[in-house]
């Protein structure tokens, strides 16, 4: 690790499981009892928006009753402490890391607490249920909606993202399936530019095979095993 100045961070569904939120999808498919596509789909949203629109309004809600895990506050104390760059970059839509700390973050797939206005593009801070015809505060159309990154729609930040891959020395991947693009990728960015590539998990993931090294086991013991030898 000595040799290590530059480190971006991929989190997934695995990083907040062990705080009892549910992963993106189970073994059956489903997400928390619904199918992604008719929750996370801009069809989805024309078609229903009162079902999508609850749907996330659910999710929100389910946030307070969890707090962030040992992984998370690992992560936040590597923001802290580390001298050199570091991107924490997450698939998830929670609130954990930044409640665990951490100020250098991307949340690329969206926020649950935030609100995206359709129309002007505005997000703002959002912490109550959201129903469909909710006011944008910036251009007065009833044009809110959950400010998540659906299916068919592009991830947010993607070039800072890939700005920071291409500059890394360590590319880091907790929990996640390696199955949804274009995440799934950033491991193959990392290593073209010749960054040191680990996976921690708790079962192999679809990309695993790319890694130079994987461990396997929970979150929570992993990365703060990672981010005391980083500290060393």
């Amino acid at each position: 690790m000595r040799d290590i100045h530059n480190i971006v961070i991929l989190t997934g569904a695995g990083i907040s499981a062990e705080s009892g939120l549910a992963t993106f999808r189970g073994p059956d498919g489903l997400w928390e009892g619904h199918r992604v596509e008719d929750v996370c789909t801009p069809e989805a949203l024309a078609r229903d928006a009162v079902l999508v629109h609850r749907f996330y309004d659910e999710r929100r809600a389910k946030l307070a009753a969890v707090r962030p895990n040992a992984a998370h506050e690992a992560l936040a104390a590597l923001d802290v402490h580390w001298p050199g760059g570091l991107l924490i970059v997450t698939q998830n839509v929670d609130d954990l890391h930044e409640r665990a700390g951490t100020k250098r973050l991307i949340h690329m797939h969206g926020e649950l607490k935030s609100a995206l206005c359709a129309a002007c593009g505005r997000a703002v801070a959002w912490a109550d249920p959201l129903p469909p015809g909710s006011v944008c505060g910036g251009c007065g159309q009833p044009s809110l909606r959950p400010d998540i990154v659906f299916f068919g729609e592009m991830p947010y930040a993607m070039e800072a993202i890939d700005a920071a891959i291409r500059d890394a020395d360590l590319f880091v991947s907790i929990g996640t399936s390696g199955a949804v693009y274009p995440a799934a990728g950033f491991v193959q960015t990392a290593r073209h530019v010749g960054a040191r590539t680990l996976e921690l998990n708790l079962d192999p993931s679809a990309g695993s095979l790319c890694f130079d090294e994987a461990r396997l086991g929970p979150a929570s013991e992993l990365v703060p095993a990672m981010v005391r030898d980083l500290l060393a």
